[in-house]
């Protein structure tokens, strides 16, 4: 294994994320190939690439109408009791959309019903989800993790519209929903085998008037998460519409089937894994790859929207995945670093907003632009979306720069924010501790019981001592 690959995998390491890995690939694929077959379904119902977007609309319309209160209730409770819940929930509507497909009694209006209902427990699922990764890994590895979560959804992105057409194409649509559904019980079942002790939960925010406006406020007074979130707001409403424009493209564009539209997904998912390899690779975000990967979003949204043949625009489409996950991954990753660690959860409900939440006003302009003007028009909205953001953010990042100083701007943006190496350095020991009370290794546990102190101590000590000879070196300047 090289040693560029070994970084992009060095999460996996720990046990307790290797699992959480493991439940996620199986319940996303799932997933993805549910949101194919609802695309494909309603298409065939309707005819009507309005429907399509309606639909992939009301997927996200609970995050963006309660996502910012399901990032409060994160906040308050402990992540992974919330997300048992949640998985437990996402079985009923696959399980209905099994029985009235099977049954061949299902309408457009079930569909747009179970994909609402859907929605509703997405809204508190999404952003634990996203916050729950730090406290499996820790601020050292969150970049690295947050990489393998996109290369998760990208792979899942593969696996699922693979099996979603092989499904279509041999036993019919129902089974999609069912094969789903079961997906959520690995995931319970993996959740459920987590070390409790390894976990480093994050402080849960006390009850109080006006917690979700709290959240709002501390994104925007720091330059450094309002302007990710702004750029992702953007580019998610207008750019980040792939699962209305990959059938349309299919169908309208390419006059192809269900596996014209497989392999497009296919092609994308795969782009988008070597990119979130790549970032994987790299661990560590600034506002350099921010703006560059908002930049070749719009690129290769521009070659695939240009793309005269179908293998042309399959080849522009794996580009613009990996644009589009080095984009996300590390618009996640400054989040999550740069978030107060009792806001996290309203941080990343904010990032689901605008990264799910704003599908709902996006898709139905891209079904509109692709009705009326051909699914290339939405591929130039989101290129244009794209080079806006890029623009925006590269003038927004200058301008923070000169109003704090080369130094601020540099420690609010440097990757781990400064003392998570000396926590972590803390930490350790106490970890390494909680294995030996398992193993019962007395000696072993007093020892590190020591060492934990002595790691706290010189942390203490290391603080003072260069306090004391900042204000020695003070004072002999004032002398001279």
């Amino acid at each position: 294994m090289t040693a560029a690959l070994r970084r992009s995998l060095s999460s996996l390491s720990i046990p307790n994320y290797r699992r959480w890995f493991i439940g996620q690939l199986i319940s996303v694929s799932g997933n993805w190939m549910q949101i194919v077959a609802e695309m494909w379904l309603i298409l065939t119902l309707t005819g009507s690439a309005i429907a399509v977007g309606i639909t992939a609309a009301l997927q996200f319309l609970p995050m963006l109408l309660f996502g910012a209160w399901g990032g409060l209730l994160v906040d308050r409770f402990p992540k992974r009791r919330i997300l048992m819940l949640t998985q437990s929930l996402l079985v009923i509507p696959a399980l209905a959309l099994f029985a009235v497909t099977a049954a061949d009694a299902v309408t457009a209006g079930m569909v747009f019903a179970l994909v609402l209902v859907r929605g509703l427990v997405l809204a508190i699922d999404w952003p634990a989800r996203q916050s729950f990764v730090i406290e499996l890994v820790g601020p050292e590895r969150v970049v690295n993790a947050v990489s393998l979560q996109s290369v998760l959804v990208h792979s899942s992105r593969v696996f699922g519209p693979a099996l979603a057409g092989l499904l279509i194409a041999t036993v019919g649509l129902a089974f999609c929903f069912l094969l789903n559904a079961l997906s959520f019980v690995a995931m319970i079942a993996m959740l459920r085998s987590l070390d409790g002790r390894a976990i480093q939960p994050a402080q849960l925010a006390r009850p109080e008037r006006g917690g979700v406006r709290a959240g709002l406020r501390h994104v925007l007074s720091r330059p450094e998460l309002a302007i990710p979130m702004a750029m992702m707001a953007l580019v998610g409403t207008l750019g980040l519409n792939f699962q209305v424009l990959l059938p349309l493209l299919a169908d309208i564009t390419f006059h192809g089937d269900s596996s014209t539209y497989s392999a497009l997904a296919v092609t994308m998912g795969v782009g988008s894994v070597l990119g979130a390899l790549a970032t994987g690779a790299r661990g560590q975000v600034n506002p350099r790859v921010l703006v560059l990967s908002s930049l070749g979003f719009a690129v290769f949204a521009t070659l695939a929207a240009l793309a005269p043949t179908l293998p042309l625009a399959a080849l522009a489409l794996a580009g613009l995945g990996a644009a589009a996950v080095t984009f996300s991954a590390s618009v996640n990753s400054t989040l999550q670093l740069r978030a107060d660690p009792s806001m996290r959860g309203r941080v990343m409900a904010l990032y689901s907003i605008v990264f799910l939440g704003s599908t709902p006003i996006g898709s139905p302009i891209v079904g509109w632009l692709a009705e009326h003007l051909g699914p290339r028009a939405g591929l130039v909205m989101g290129a244009l979306a794209a080079l806006v953001a890029a623009a925006g953010a590269y003038w927004a990042f200058a301008r923070a720069k000169r109003e704090a100083g080369t130094a601020e701007f540099a420690r609010a943006f440097a990757s781990p924010p400064q003392g998570a190496e000396q926590r972590e350095r803390c930490a350790e020991p106490r970890r390494a501790r909680a294995r030996a009370e398992r193993r019962g290794d007395t000696a072993t546990h007093r020892a590190l019981e020591t060492g934990e102190h002595r790691a706290i101590t010189d942390t203490k000590t290391h603080r003072t001592t260069t306090r004391g000879a900042r204000r020695r070196r003070e004072r002999t300047g004032a002398r001279g």
